[in-house]
C-alpha cells in the first residue's frame, strides 16, 4: 500500500514549509524579492546548472531526448492552450494569459526542490534540464505570447535569452563534458560551485513564499479555473503522453519528466506581463492580476495533486 502520508512528509511537507517561512516573512515583512530573485538568476541558478549538469549520470542521448521532450510538452500545451481559450470564449488579452500560464511549470523554485526530494539525484539533475530548457523557450515564445497580451510586438525581448547566466552556464558545462575537461567533484573549486548552486534551492522557495504572500487575488480567482485545470490536470496527462512516446532510457527520468510537467504555473510570466500589458485590463481584471492569481491558486492546489502524482510514479504503475 502506498504511504502517501509518508510520500507528502518526505517530497512535499519540507518544501511546503520552507515555502510556507517565506510566506510568513513576507505577510510580516515587507521584504522585497527583486534582488533574492536577481542571485539566483545571476549567480545561484547557474553555478546549480552548471554544477548539475558537468556531472551528471545522465546518458548523451537521454540528455537529447530530454531536450527534444521539453520542446514538444510547452508546444503541445500552448495548443492546448489556444484551443481551450478560445472554445471557453477568452478573448485577449487574458487569452495570451492563459496560454502562458498553461504552458510554462515551476521547473525552478518547486520544480528541482520536489524532483530532488522525492527522486534523489536523478531527479535534481532531470529537474534542472527541464528548467535550462524551458527558461529558453519562456524567454523566446514566452516573450511573444506575453507581448501578444499586451496587444503589440515584443519580439525585441526574446534577446533577453542572451543575457541569461544560465543559458552560457548550460554551454560550458555541455562543452566540459564534450572535452573531457570537467574537474573531479574533490576539486575546491567544483566543490564552490557546488555549495553555491545548492544555495538556490533554499533561497527558490523562500522567494515564491514571498512572492505569494504578495499576490492580491482578488476578483480573478473566480476566472483563473480554466487555467488551474489545463495546468494541474490536463498537462500532466500531455506530459506522461510524451515520456511514453519518447526513449528516455531511464524510468525515473521519464517520471520526473511526468512530475516537472504536472507543477503549478510558474512565475517568471507574472514579470513578462508585467513588462508587456501592464496596464492592460478585462473585466476589471489585469493580466498581472490575472497570471499572479493563477501562480497563487495552482501553487496551493498543487500540494494534494503533487503528493497523489508522486505516490503514482513511485509505485511504477505508469512508468
Amino acid at each position: 500500500m502506498v504511504d502517501v502520508l509518508g510520500i507528502f512528509l518526505g517530497a512535499v511537507g519540507p518544501i511546503v514549509a520552507i515555502a510556507g517561512v517565506g510566506y510568513v516573512l513576507g505577510t510580516f515583512k515587507d521584504v522585497d524579492p527583486g534582488p533574492l530573485n536577481t542571485a539566483v538568476v545571476y549567480v545561484l541558478a547557474p553555478a546549480l546548472v552548471f554544477h548539475s549538469l558537468a556531472v551528471t549520470e545522465l546518458a548523451a542521448s537521454t540528455l537529447q531526448w530530454l531536450t527534444v521532450g521539453i520542446v514538444a510538452f510547452t508546444v503541445a500545451m500552448w495548443a492546448v492552450g489556444e484551443f481551450a481559450g478560445r472554445l471557453l470564449g477568452e478573448r485577449e488579452p487574458i487569452l495570451s494569459a492563459l496560454v502562458l500560464t498553461v504552458m510554462f511549470t515551476n521547473a525552478g523554485n518547486l520544480g528541482i526542490p520536489v524532483s530532488d526530494f522525492a527522486f534523489g539525484g536523478v531527479g535534481r539533475q532531470t529537474a534542472v534540464v527541464f528548467l535550462s530548457v524551458q527558461s529558453v523557450l519562456m524567454y523566446t515564445l514566452g516573450v511573444y505570447v506575453a507581448s501578444r497580451s499586451g496587444g503589440s510586438p515584443g519580439l525585441a525581448g526574446v534577446k533577453r535569452v542572451f543575457r541569461l547566466p544560465l543559458v552560457y552556464a548550460v554551454v560550458a558545462a555541455l562543452g566540459a563534458r564534450a572535452l573531457d575537461l570537467v574537474p573531479p567533484t574533490s576539486n575546491a573549486g567544483m566543490e564552490a560551485i557546488q555549495l553555491t548552486g545548492d544555495a538556490s534551492i533554499p533561497i527558490m522557495l523562500l522567494i515564491l513564499g514571498v512572492q505569494l504572500a504578495r499576490t492580491d487575488a482578488g476578483t480573478a480567482v473566480s476566472r483563473t479555473w480554466s487555467a488551474t485545470v489545463l495546468r494541474l490536470g490536463v498537462a500532466p496527462v500531455v506530459g506522461l503522453a510524451v515520456a511514453l512516446v519518447l526513449p528516455f532510457g531511464d524510468a525515473t527520468v521519464a517520471r520526473v519528466f511526468v512530475l516537472e510537467a504536472a507543477m503549478p504555473a510558474a512565475v517568471t510570466p507574472v514579470i513578462l506581463v508585467g513588462e508587456f500589458a501592464a496596464g492592460v485590463r478585462s473585466d476589471g481584471v489585469s493580466v498581472p492580476e490575472y497570471v499572479s492569481t493563477c501562480v497563487l491558486v495552482t501553487t496551493l492546489l498543487g500540494v494534494p495533486v503533487l503528493t497523489a502524482l508522486i505516490a503514482v510514479l513511485q509505485s511504477g504503475v505508469v512508468l
